[in-house]
C-alpha cells in the first residue's frame, strides 16, 4: 500500500488567507523550514494505477495538479476510483464540488454523513448517474479499492460547526466523525479528527504500523494565547497534541509504530522546525506530516 498525504493542514490551510499570526507571516515570507499546507486530505492505493481520495478538499485542484499519480490518463480519465469522507467539515466536503465533472467514481460516506449531503441542494451538482454514493456502516467491512478492504469507525468529535445548535456536545461517538481503518499487508489508520482517546480507540490503535492522526493544535488555548480565536481546542473538537490528555501522552503506552500528525492548525508551534514543541514532538516518535509527503506499509 502506498499513501500521499495531499494536504496537511487543518481548515484554511496554512498560510490561511486571513491570518497574519507568526506562523503564517513566516511561511508567506518563506521563512527557512516554514513550508505551505492544503487543508486536510489523503491518497491510497494498492497498485498504483487505482486511488482512493480520503476527504475531498477545498484545494483538491490544485492537490490533484501537485500529485503526478492523480493526473488524467485519458482525454476524460481519472486515477481516482472512490472518494471517502470522515466527516461533514467543510474542509472534508466543500472539494465535492470541484469533482462534479461527469467523472464516475465512488462516494463512501456514513448516513449521518449522507444526509448532510442531502440536506444541500448544490451537491446535486454530483450526477448521480456517474457518482455511486455507498453508505457504510460503522465496523462494516466494504472494498475501498479492488482487493483494498477498509473499515468504518467511530471517534468522538461533533457535528460541524455549520450544523450546531443550542448546546453543543462535543465528543459524540457516531456516524458523524470517524476514522478508517485500511488494510494492506498491515493495517494503517486516518484519524483527521479525535475529541479524546477512548479505551476503545487506544486498543484498536494499540501496535499499529501505520497511523495518521489529529494533530491540530499543540495545546487546548492555543488559538487563545496566540489572539486569532476564543474557542479552545476541546470546543472544536480536537485533542491537544500535548498534556496530560494529549495524543502524544496517549499514544507513549500504545506501540504503534510510525506515527503522524496530520489537519495541523495554522498556530501549531510544530510549524516552526526550530520550535521546542516540534523538538518535542520528534523525541516522542512523531513526524509532522506535509503535503506530498508519500509513506507506504
Amino acid at each position: 500500500m502506498r499513501a500521499v498525504v495531499l494536504g496537511a493542514a487543518a481548515g484554511g490551510g496554512f498560510p490561511q488567507w486571513n491570518c497574519g499570526c507568526r506562523n503564517c507571516r513566516a511561511v508567506r515570507e518563506d521563512a527557512e523550514g516554514f513550508l505551505p499546507r492544503t487543508q486536510s486530505s489523503l491518497a491510497v492505493s494498492a497498485d498504483g494505477k487505482r486511488w482512493a481520495v480520503l476527504n475531498a478538499s477545498p484545494d483538491i485542484r490544485e492537490q490533484i495538479n501537485l500529485t503526478p499519480a492523480l493526473h488524467p490518463t485519458g482525454l476524460r480519465a481519472s486515477p481516482i476510483a472512490s472518494v471517502l469522507i470522515t466527516n461533514g467539515d467543510l474542509d472534508h466536503i466543500a472539494g465535492l464540488l470541484t469533482l462534479r465533472e461527469k467523472q464516475p467514481f465512488k462516494l463512501f460516506v456514513t448516513r449521518e454523513i449522507a444526509d448532510i449531503l442531502a440536506a444541500n441542494p448544490v451537491f446535486r451538482a454530483l450526477d448521480a448517474d456517474c457518482v455511486e454514493q455507498i453508505c457504510i456502516g460503522l465496523e462494516e467491512e466494504f472494498e475501498l479499492l479492488p482487493n483494498v478492504k477498509a473499515r468504518l469507525f467511530a471517534v468522538p468529535g461533533k457535528v460541524p460547526l455549520y450544523a450546531e445548535t443550542g448546546e453543543v456536545k462535543t465528543d459524540i461517538e457516531g456516524e458523524q466523525t470517524v476514522g478508517v481503518e485500511i488494510d494492506g499487508d498491515a493495517k494503517a489508520y486516518y484519524i483527521p479528527g479525535c475529541a479524546r482517546m477512548t479505551r476503545q480507540l487506544a486498543e484498536r490503535l494499540a501496535g499499529a504500523p501505520l497511523v495518521f492522526f489529529d494533530g491540530t493544535v499543540w495545546r487546548d488555548d492555543e488559538m487563545q494565547r496566540a489572539g486569532v480565536g476564543d474557542k479552545t481546542g476541546a470546543r472544536m473538537g480536537h485533542m491537544a497534541m500535548s498534556g496530560p490528555l494529549g495524543s502524544i501522552e496517549a499514544f507513549a503506552r500504545l506501540g504503534a509504530g510510525r506515527k503522524v500528525f496530520i489537519h495541523i492548525n495554522n498556530t501549531n508551534p510544530v510549524l516552526d522546525p526550530a520550535s521546542a514543541e516540534r523538538k518535542a514532538a520528534e523525541e516522542a516518535g512523531w513526524e509532522i506530516g506535509y503535503d506530498q509527503m508519500e509513506l507506504s506499509w
